[in-house]
């Protein structure tokens, strides 16, 4: 008498393994099935781009162009090979992951008693916060996670001119060099330090100024005795009205050498005023005009907080004898710190970012003879600009970009880390 042993489901590998919903199909699951197959279906039929793909990320090229007379020969274009590989590398994770999908649904199956109808309504139903944001998900692979990555990936690169420039040079991996380069060679590490504190400087000032101006407007006309408050609400909201590039632009007519506003000084027997030529009034002109553009943002916003403050904090520290400063720094500066403080920080990121700010108002200029094509009120964000549109140093600019995302990752977990309403969001 013969006894069999029966294995556990889950030991027995399925006819999916190999045909991809097989097993669905034969147990009448005719929609996950039918997907699971066309999947693999469309996956060999371009299984050889996808290998090319990636051999091309691994050599970035092997021929290059050639002019024989008046022809040229097109090689390979290194950095369309590079981005070509990063995609076929996702589509191949892609497939592999809706393989062991496959195998896992296969192994707890049950044959199936519904219809086709039924199934597709079902699979709507089970998975229906998947479908919605698979739309959501595909765009930010696409703009977010695919540019990052292919950014780290141009920084372990050579991807320079004027002889690594495709496509008429090929580009090689050189690993980190250029994060050492950055670091350890004079005029790119005195560049990256001088740009940098600079960065953080016009981001600190213009986020602290912005705000406390606005703070300065929304108490002003938050006070009783300020007559015809809706008017000078819109008049303090004139410059945030007016597009940010415009008031930029005008700002720098009015301000260059031979603008309005010198010859006016002239005319009354005063000298030029260098606001966009000398090093330091460059910079204080930058983050005067950010305030100027900014501010009435703020105000709109601690407005709004203020309102939100209960009257009867400020009625019972009267009755305490509390003085009005004293309100101000015990009641009305906590409260609407406590509200506005997210807006500060992302003010802060987006200021450190904010190109318009100094491009448009200066071009980064005065020019600084001791920076590696960098200006003095240059930021990082238009030394990159410059790197790369103007003088085509794509690796550096890559290893720049990667510190930027790293400097502001880390300032934003900090700060929102130790934010109370953060803690409290946390505990709930």
């Amino acid at each position: 008498m013969h006894t069999t042993t029966m294995q556990p489901v889950g030991s027995v590998v399925p006819a999916s393994a190999v045909l991809m919903g097989s097993t669905q199909l034969a147990n009448r699951h005719f929609v996950k099935g039918g997907l699971f197959l066309l999947v693999q279906l469309v996956f060999l039929f371009y299984a050889t781009d996808i290998i090319s793909a990636l051999k091309g990320l691994v050599t970035l090229g092997e021929v290059t162009q050639q002019r024989v007379g008046f022809t040229i020969i097109h090689g390979d274009n290194s950095i369309h090979m590079l981005v070509e590989g990063v995609i076929a590398l996702f589509l191949l994770l892609a497939f592999l992951f809706t393989y062991a999908k496959n195998i896992q649904d296969a192994r707890h199956l049950s044959p199936s008693s519904t219809g086709f109808k039924e199934q597709v309504r079902s699979l709507f139903d089970d998975h229906f916060p998947i479908i919605m944001l698979s739309p959501a998900a595909l765009a930010a692979i696409a703009f977010i996670i695919l540019p990052i990555i292919i950014t780290v990936l141009v920084s372990l690169t050579n991807y320079a001119a004027p002889a690594n420039i495709p496509p008429r040079n090929l580009v090689d991996w050189v690993g980190f060099q250029n994060f050492r380069s950055l670091f350890e060679l004079k005029i790119w590490s005195s560049t990256l330090l001088g740009v940098g504190s600079w960065t953080f400087i016009w981001a600190t000032s213009a986020t602290v100024f912005t705000c406390g101006f606005g703070f300065i407007l929304a108490l002003a006309l938050s006070n009783r005795d300020v007559v015809g408050k809706k008017i000078w609400r819109v008049i303090f909201m004139l410059p945030y009205a007016i597009p940010a590039f415009v008031t930029l632009l005008i700002f720098r007519l009015l301000l260059n050498g031979v603008g309005p506003v010198n010859a006016l000084l002239n005319t009354w027997g005063f000298e030029s005023i260098a606001f966009l030529s000398d090093p330091t009034l460059a910079k204080i002109t930058v983050i005067t005009v950010g305030v100027w553009v900014g501010a009435p943002y703020f105000m709109l916003l601690i407005s709004g907080a203020l309102t939100n403050i209960p009257k009867e904090l400020y009625e019972a520290s009267e009755v305490d004898g509390a003085s009005r400063f004293q309100q101000f720094r015990e009641i009305t500066l906590p409260m609407v710190l406590h509200q506005v403080a997210p807006s500060l920080v992302m003010t802060f990121s987006f200021n450190f970012n904010n190109f318009g700010a100094v491009y448009l108002l200066t071009e980064g200029g005065p020019i600084n003879p001791a920076y590696r094509f960098a200006g003095h009120t240059d930021i990082l964000i238009t030394w990159i600009y410059k790197l790369t549109l103007d003088f085509q140093q794509y690796n550096i600019a890559s290893v720049v970009s990667i510190i930027i995302f790293l400097f502001l990752s880390l300032i934003a977990i900090w700060q929102f880390s130790r934010m109370k309403s953060f803690k409290n969001d946390v505990g709930m």
